[in-house]
């Protein structure tokens, strides 16, 4: 049985490195996510973002420094030890992750046929509840090959939420949907976490985005934290990096709102 420590964040880093090579991809990171609270990894490409989930699954383990999750350091936790790590602790892929052959609704009730205690009338029922909480109740039946982008962010989210985790991880969920659609999605990202309580980190490039759901946002540099507050804190932030971040975020955004295109699809579309 490993120690437990209810005093400590929910997720914390403690001057976390990692490199691939002579690629160093995260240096001295440190930052912590309280229970209940959404905390926003804010950076470009390549910065270390995506890197640092994959800690906190245990998909990767750190150079040096110390990774604690569900109040427990799994820094040198096995496979075998994560397991009821990654029961209280989802991710919701960047892919979505979604099995090809297999149907929306069977997607969603992969996990819970995983647990082996329910039956198939309390499946059906659970899998109905969460695909109507996503708002695509009506493709239950259809594979993932027949839906937009953001409907299969949405799925993925349902599929996620299947295992009653404690906290979730979003990886780039706006990525490659248009404005609108991650509109609707950082909705959801937030009713989620005030509906359900959730524990939340949402790996992004999008400030706005992050502004509507983070209490707080560390934002990454060259594998390096170089701001750790409010979004109301960084925007007042006199640090180049983050001034540069910022104005070069606001052009992304006036680009696509000064476009002339036909309306964007909806997420349920």
């Amino acid at each position: 049985m490993h120690e437990i420590d209810l005093d400590r964040p929910y997720i914390q880093f403690e001057h976390v490195s990692k490199a691939f090579g002579e690629n160093a991809v995260l240096r001295d990171v440190s930052f912590d996510v309280k229970t209940g609270e959404t905390v926003c990894i804010l950076g470009r490409s390549g910065v270390g973002k995506s890197v640092s989930l994959h800690h906190i699954m245990g998909f990767l383990k750190p150079d040096s420094g110390r990774v604690w999750v569900a109040h427990e350091d799994i820094t040198d936790y096995t496979e075998n030890e994560l397991e009821h790590i990654r029961k209280k602790v989802t991710m919701v892929f960047q892919n979505g992750a979604l099995f090809d052959s297999l149907s929306v609704g069977e997607n969603v009730a992969f996990p819970l046929r995983e647990r082996g205690d329910l039956s198939e009338s309390q499946i059906y029922e659970i899998v109905d509840g969460l695909l109507q909480m996503m708002n695509v109740g009506e493709y239950r039946d259809q594979l993932p090959s027949d839906l937009s982008t953001g409907m299969k962010r949405s799925v993925a989210i349902a599929r996620a939420l299947a295992a009653q985790p404690e906290a979730i991880l979003y990886d780039e969920p706006t990525t490659m949907v248009d404005p609108l659609t991650a509109h609707l999605l950082g909705d959801l990202i937030k009713k989620l976490k005030y509906q359900l309580k959730l524990t939340s980190i949402v790996v992004t490039h999008d400030m706005a985005l992050a502004k509507k759901v983070a209490d707080r946002i560390v934002f990454l540099h060259e594998g390096r934290v170089v701001f750790f507050g409010t979004a109301a804190e960084m925007e007042q932030s006199d640090l180049q990096i983050v001034r540069k971040f910022l104005v070069l975020d606001s052009l992304d955004l006036g680009y696509w709102r000064n476009r002339n295109d036909s309306r964007p699809p909806l997420i349920c579309e």
